[in-house]
């Protein structure tokens, strides 16, 4: 499950964010950092699905 999910985040970061966290705090960081940068965005969301 998790290999899907990491990849769910390479492709498209929030939506791999949200399938771990929900809509929190982290959700919203991650569409701020996506919408400044596509990069940013996908090592945020790899961080919070590896770090559970």
């Amino acid at each position: 499950m998790d290999f899907f999910r990491i990849l769910v985040a390479i492709l498209l970061p929030p939506l791999g964010v949200f399938l771990q966290e929900g809509i929190g705090a982290q959700f919203w960081l991650n569409i701020l950092l996506t919408l400044l940068g596509y990069i940013p965005g996908i090592i945020h969301a790899v961080w919070v699905i590896v770090k559970r």
